[in-house]
């Protein structure tokens, strides 16, 4: 039942999908897809994934990406019950706005804000990215305002999502301080994800020091 990922360690989409196959006990074969070495444009690359992104999985001939999609998908495939990715409508309905958020709006700021600094050779940051990216952490602090978790009181595969995403943001020195919902949960999350330190930890450390060895006015 080993499943393929192509996966970098310090990609948040990829720890996200780490987390889920360690929470669903689903082993996993880690191949690392070094992106700045073309090996994403290989001909057998392209062939599994023709948009040539990571994370990617190979279940036993069947190919995915896009990680919050391969998340519900082996939430739902490995899942011994519904308690990750519930099915009820209404419950289910929420973890997939959560995990759209991360995608659209937190994620995607953070992106915004931070890779031009990573890989633009921009130095310093921008004050409207900053609100931007500030505004959707704002977001996230509402939505843990009446709820232990990201979607309710128990712990699902949004919760994934946006740890890797929170990690990554707190790794690069962004300030969380102002979001004390965000960081009881980022806090709690720590302590009770299986796995954490290796499968989402170590990897958020290690894209923080790559930005602060790239961005010295970080």
């Amino acid at each position: 039942m080993t499943i393929d990922l192509y996966y970098m360690p310090g990609s948040a989409p990829c720890r996200a999908v780490r987390l889920t196959a360690k929470a669903l006990g689903v082993p996993v074969n880690l191949i690392q897809c070094n992106l700045m070495a073309g090996e994403h444009m290989k001909p057998e690359y392209l062939k599994m994934n023709p948009q040539h992104t990571i994370p990617t999985i190979n279940d036993n001939g069947f190919s995915l990406w896009e990680s919050r999609a391969i998340l519900q998908y082996l939430a739902e495939k490995y899942g011994k019950n519904d308690a990750l990715y519930p099915k009820d409508p209404a419950k289910r309905a929420v973890v997939n706005q959560r995990l759209y958020f991360d995608m659209g709006t937190l994620y995607h700021r953070f992106g915004d804000l931070y890779y031009p600094m990573m890989f633009g050779g921009v130095t310093t940051k921008d004050p409207e990215k900053v609100k931007k990216l500030d505004e959707a952490l704002a977001f996230f602090e509402t939505f843990l305002s009446n709820s232990k978790f990201a979607a309710g009181d128990s712990m699902t595969i949004a919760d994934h999502s946006l740890m890797a995403t929170v990690s990554t943001i707190d790794a690069v020195s962004h300030d969380l301080s102002r979001y004390p919902n965000v960081t009881r949960w980022y806090a709690e999350c720590k302590k009770v994800m299986d796995g954490y330190d290796e499968e989402n930890g170590q990897g958020a450390k290690e894209f923080g020091d790559w930005f602060k060895s790239v961005v010295k006015t970080a």
